[in-house]
């Protein structure tokens, strides 16, 4: 085969050595409980808390606003179930958007089955949702708003801040949460003035940590009802013994990418402008990302080449990218749909989604393999 093409970063990355040996070292050297009273207790807990510190300074936050979780998804339910629990005296109405991660979406489904009232915005032809838009959603009732940071599919760049800026202004009781798992490691993201979020989620397995493990900001004096009961870890928000190994494994990466977030951006920026370059020689392509989306996402549609069998046959040649989000499992994206295209554009939708092991000489590797394709398909 020949050499790897890795385009499916937002739906996983590859451990990066360093997350690895560190996830290692903690389940063969340091392996006590954090709750333990003796000294490899105590040690674990130390590692665990040096985690924790380095989770909270990538988001510029205290470590006590950071609460581990097994991930995005997760941190996603416990914000969003937890803070409409906590608050729920003041209302029952939840203000989202309609191409949300169906982590958030799916929670909302199952707020609206107990009788919640649930709004989802949805998102203009280039995926964006307008602080006036949610203005004028949100009312006295309105409990908890939730908007991601960056979309998964197309990869728009959500204005979090100024949405959170205009609800403090109006109605400085409502929760607002974020899903920041496509933008963490990659976009600065700090909590506070100008991202004036309550909570917000992030993913080890997006930035070159395990799978299994995130973690959850919640702002100080946030009040949110734990979804899990038993030993109080975690402030009681999250009790279960902790899975230290992966926490201090994302500790690791959030550290290391943090450092190279600018070059890192730099260089995913260059293979997206020559990628998009190429694919102007292509007919009948689409772009469905938005010009001003993150560099690390790019969602283009081939009409009448449906993406399961262009998938294929670029996994044959060892090139590796999506149809969409890895965890709808092949369904017609609910993103694009959301955003107005045509069935038919979201049927033949490839997503690239790039990371920090991509290089610029590996794109005409792929317009290339992406050409063949298209005549071998077509005929």
């Amino acid at each position: 085969m020949e050499q790897e093409i890795y385009y499916d970063n937002s739906a996983t990355t590859r451990v990066r050595p360093q997350a690895a040996q560190t996830a290692m070292d903690l389940m063969a050297l340091s392996y006590g409980n954090p709750s333990s009273l003796h000294r490899l207790g105590f040690e674990a807990q130390q590692k665990m808390e040096l985690a924790r510190r380095q989770v909270a300074q990538s988001l510029g936050c205290e470590p006590g606003c950071i609460t581990f979780t097994s991930g995005g998804t997760e941190a996603d339910n416990l914000a969003i179930l937890g803070g409409c629990q906590a608050m729920k005296r003041r209302g029952g109405k939840v203000v989202t958007t309609a191409f949300e991660h169906d982590a958030v979406l799916k929670t909302a489904d199952f707020l609206e089955s107990q009788g919640w009232q649930v709004i989802r915005l949805l998102p203009d032809s280039q995926g964006q949702i307008t602080p006036q838009q949610v203005l004028e959603a949100v009312d006295e009732e309105t409990v908890l708003v939730s908007v991601m940071a960056v979309n998964n599919e197309v990869g728009s760049i959500l204005p979090v801040g100024q949405i959170a800026k205009a609800l403090r202004r109006q109605y400085p009781q409502i929760l607002i949460h974020c899903d920041a798992v496509q933008a963490w490691g990659k976009h600065p993201l700090k909590v506070g003035k100008s991202l004036d979020v309550d909570m917000l989620s992030v993913s080890g397995h997006k930035i070159y940590a395990p799978k299994g493990i995130g973690a959850l900001y919640v702002k100080k004096g946030v009040r949110l009802k734990p979804l899990l009961f038993g030993g109080g870890q975690e402030k009681n928000l999250r009790p279960g013994t902790e899975n230290i190994a992966y926490a201090c494994a994302m500790g690791t990466a959030i550290s290391l990418l943090s450092e190279e977030m600018e070059a890192n951006r730099a260089k995913a920026k260059q293979i997206k402008e020559l990628l998009l370059q190429g694919l102007k020689n292509f007919e009948n392509v689409r772009i469905n990302s938005p010009a001003d989306g993150t560099p690390y996402i790019l969602n283009f549609s081939l009409p009448g080449i449906r993406s399961e069998i262009m998938l294929h046959f670029l996994e044959e040649r060892g090139i590796y990218l999506s149809s969409g989000s890895a965890c709808t499992k092949g369904a017609p994206s609910h993103v694009l749909t959301a955003m107005g295209f045509s069935r038919e554009t979201a049927d033949s939708a490839l997503r690239v989604s790039f990371g920090r092991e991509n290089t610029v000489e590996q794109v005409p590797v792929f317009l290339t393999a992406l050409e063949e394709g298209i005549k071998r398909i077509k005929r």
